[in-house]
């Protein structure tokens, strides 16, 4: 697309994460006669690699594997590499409470899988090129917004000059989201005071496809089980999310490798013994934030764009599927009832759907961080309690594990 074109468009999508293409995938699949637009910014990477694990992992929900499969795509992601995990064990690192959780208490399968971003994403581009409706934009940076125009149009202007318009916009270009701020739809948000250390990791011994997450004095530490591409190393890695106040981090980041891995099977209790491989270290920030209002008008914001939380439950990439479920539910509606989608009911009844849950996911997360924040001996026997009563709670248990799964 030259500067001088200008180009209209049924839906624009800025952000091809995994929140955006799935988003797209979604639309183009309900409606064969829409012309999205699909807008992002930074050049595709090669991603998945048989012999190297993708340091960011999601733990997705049945949920969200049922909304990847509607698309088409779970079978692809399936074919290259997953890992399930059929059971989470769950333990007060400064007390004797614990909490286990298994699959088979709801007659499942699998709690959910363990998968590396890159894979979905990739799964997801490699969808989104089958649909003649769809046009992928990259990389291509949103240099301004003009609200709508008249006839309902919201415009954006890329850094080439050129011109893109539609009735509908949607964000979902990520935590930091350029487009939300064009917009000025405000946020609430917060530091959480955390840096969260990712890498892939090799253990001992297997983690028999168990979840785990220790809470410790200074923040949540999750092994979650990969599967290995050689048989020796198929039960033996793990993704590794250490959530820890960022002083603490800073410490943990400077050391070489064996004192990081001797640390780490020692914050660990040494669940899966010695820690005996780790990849490349990552780290990054944990804030909270939440858009005061999901949209205004010809403008929607969705995912990480719209709510960002602590991965202590790696809930964030499932609340963002069900946000592009939610919406892509409410788009079709209005299509068939022959709303335009310039119609603020649309992004209303949106709204309404999505606000209430994610908020409280929020405040449980945050209610968790603050109960494992606290070294007050009461609130310590508190909530060490509270997770054996809940471990004893057979009915109630299961009840938790089908709302964590989206079931």
């Amino acid at each position: 697309m030259t500067s001088s074109e200008q180009q209209r468009y049924d839906i624009i999508i800025v952000g091809a994460g995994m929140v955006g293409t799935a988003l797209a995938c979604k639309l183009a699949q309900q409606n064969p006669a829409l012309q999205i637009a699909v807008v992002e910014a930074q050049s595709f990477k090669p991603g998945y690699s048989e012999s190297a694990f993708d340091p960011r992992v999601v733990a997705l929900t049945l949920a969200s594997q049922h909304l990847l499969d509607d698309i088409g795509v779970w079978p692809a992601i399936v074919a290259t590499r997953i890992c399930p995990y059929t059971r989470m064990h769950v333990w007060d690192g400064t007390g004797t409470g614990s909490i286990d959780f298994d699959c088979r208490e709801i007659s499942e399968p699998a709690l959910g899988h363990i998968v590396e971003n890159s894979i979905i994403v990739e799964a997801l581009l490699d969808k989104l090129d089958t649909y003649n409706n769809v046009e992928l934009l990259c990389p291509a940076v949103v240099s301004a917004l003009n609200s709508p125009e008249v006839g309902g149009l919201t415009a954006i202007i890329l850094e080439d000059g050129s011109t893109l318009r539609a009735p509908l916009l949607v964000a979902t270009d990520g935590a930091n989201s350029p487009v939300r701020s064009m917009a000025n739809l405000n946020t609430r948000e917060w530091d959480y005071g955390h840096t969260a250390i990712v890498a892939t990791v090799t253990t001992e011994l297997s983690h028999e496809y168990m979840a785990r997450q220790r809470f410790t004095e200074n923040g949540p530490l999750a092994f979650l089980p990969l599967q290995g591409e050689t048989e020796a190393a198929a039960t033996h890695c793990c993704s590794i999310v250490w959530s820890v106040k960022t002083a603490r981090a800073k410490q943990l980041l400077v050391l070489d490798d064996d004192r990081f891995m001797a640390t780490l099977a020692a914050e660990f209790e040494y669940k899966l013994g010695q820690v005996t491989g780790i990849s490349e270290r990552y780290s990054f920030p944990l804030r909270q934030r939440h858009c005061k209002d999901y949209f205004k008008p010809g403008i929607v914001v969705a995912g990480d764009a719209a709510h960002t939380i602590h991965p202590l439950a790696g809930q964030g990439v499932n609340l963002g599927l069900q946000d592009v479920q939610a919406l892509a539910e409410e788009i079709h509606r209005a299509q068939q009832r022959q709303i335009p989608l310039s119609d603020l009911s649309i992004l209303q009844r949106y709204q309404r759907r999505r606000k209430g849950p994610n908020l409280a996911m929020m405040a449980v997360m945050e209610g968790f961080k603050q109960l494992f924040d606290q070294d007050a001996l009461p609130l310590r026997w508190l909530r060490n309690e509270g997770m054996k009563q809940v471990d004893r709670a057979g009915v109630f248990k299961s009840r938790i594990i089908r709302e964590a799964m989206g079931l």
